[in-house]
This record gives C-alpha cells, structure tokens and sequence, in this order.
C-alpha cells in the first residue's frame, strides 16, 4: 500500500498550457495538481489571421460580382455566359454566409439595383429602350426592420418620366408597398399590399406652356401646376402572396448594393 501511494506521488501531472489550479485533498492524501485548459497565443493569432483572410476573401468577392454587372445596364444587355458567370458569383458569394439568418439590422435601409434577370423588370428597361418618350430611372427596395425580429415592410421604389413633360429620370414615382414575414434561414414571404403612383415633377418646358413668364400667373394655372404636383393614384393589390429569398422583390436573380439616404 505504501508502494502504491509513494508511486502516486512521484509521478508528476502531465504538462498541459493554462493555469494551474491546486484543489484542496479531501482524502488526507497529497494534493493533487489540475490545469484548467485555454487557447494558446498561437492558436488564437491563426484564429484572428483567418478572419481576417475570410473578410478579405468576401471583400474581394463583392467586388468581382459588381465588375461583372457594371456593364449590363442593370441585365438589360447580357449573353448567356455572362449571366451563367453572374449566376455562378452569386452563388459563391452567398457561400461565405451559408446558414447564417437574415440579419434584419443589417437588412434595413435602403438597397440600389445593380442587375437584375427578373422579367417583369427587364421589360421596364426594355420599353425604355425602344420608347423615346419612355425613362426609367433608379430602382430601390427600402426595408424598414430595424426594430422587428420577424418581418418588417419595404417598398419596391421605381423613378420613371416621360422626357418634356416630366423631369428627367426621376420625374415620378411608382411605389410597390408591402409587408414581409420571416420563413426560413435564407427567404422571405412577400404580401403585397399597395400600388402607388406619386411625386410627379413636372418639366420646365411644361410649366412654362401652363404659366408663360411673360403672362402672370392666372389662379386657374396655379391650380393645375398644385393638382400635377400633388396627384397621387392608389391601386389596392389583390392575393399579393409571394416568396422570395432575402434581398430579392421579385423572387428571381436581383443584386443590390446597399446606399445611405
């Protein structure tokens, strides 16, 4: 017996890095030595250096899908390969972030189309190309979730004109307004609500026709100009039921980049 305690004494804990913690006997032997484990400094500089890189991956991602839509008017002019590499950097990108939940703080604000694949938005740029009394401008999506832990609203923001008659690019506004729930990891459902057409700005050229310089200002030509630029149409939506991933209003292929107003 005494051969066996005096061997428990003479061989030493293994050495481990961390603290060491002396625990009090509670059997009347010596006291035994333990250490509580930690990360190394070494450890913890490869841990810090591949965050690092993997920001400086995502980064350089970022910059390598909107290099390759900077050219296409938004989608309106690709070929099948140049959609197929989009396509394929999208999907790369979205691989550094793969089962994260939407973040609805970072989510909030407001988003600037850069390219889209979505039909029903394409035609929007194509009628512009062909009509020359046709403008579309910039296209938003501004969320506001900020304070919400399941959904929020955002209203799909599209400028438009009719040149000489509005202002150029941004002569009006058509307003898709709807709420948003959280379904899943990765989509959202979409319940559109509302159509508004809205902030008309009227050209100089036609408040010059209206209000001629050189005539004074009738009350009649007062009240046009104030009816033109206050006008506002409402179109309630019906069944506006639609799921789609997050950052996206139409369901298919859309890239956003964030902006601050």
């Amino acid at each position: 017996m005494e051969l066996a305690f005096a061997s428990r004494l003479c061989f030493p804990a293994p050495k481990q890095y961390g603290r060491e913690v002396n625990r009090c006997p509670s059997n009347g032997y010596a006291p035994r030595r333990y250490y509580s484990r930690k990360k190394s400094p070494y450890t913890v500089a490869c841990t810090a250096q591949q965050a690092q890189l993997s920001e400086v991956a995502l980064e350089t991602q970022k910059h390598e899908l909107l290099r390759a839509v900077q050219d296409t008017q938004r989608g309106l002019v690709t070929n099948a390969d140049q959609r197929s590499f989009i396509e394929e950097a999208m999907v790369s990108l979205e691989g550094y972030c793969s089962g994260a939940p939407i973040d609805l703080v970072k989510l909030d604000g407001t988003w600037r189309l850069q390219y889209t694949s979505a039909p029903d938005v394409l035609v929007l740029f194509e009628s512009a190309a062909r009509l020359p009394f046709f403008q579309v401008g910039q296209i938003f999506q501004r969320f506001d979730c900020r304070k919400k832990s399941d959904g929020g609203s955002v209203d799909n923001v599209v400028q438009w004109s009719v040149p000489s008659l509005l202002e150029e690019e941004n002569g009006a506004t058509l307003l898709v307004s709807a709420k948003f729930s959280v379904v899943s990891a990765r989509n959202i459902y979409l319940q559109f609500e509302e159509i508004n057409l809205q902030n008309f700005k009227i050209s100089a050229q036609l408040q010059a026709l209206i209000t001629p310089a050189i005539l004074p200002r009738s009350f009649l030509s007062l009240q046009v100009l104030q009816f033109i630029r206050a006008f506002k149409a409402q179109i309630p939506v019906q069944n506006p039921g639609s799921a789609g991933k997050a950052l996206e209003g139409f369901i298919t292929c859309h890239i956003w980049i964030g902006t601050c107003f």
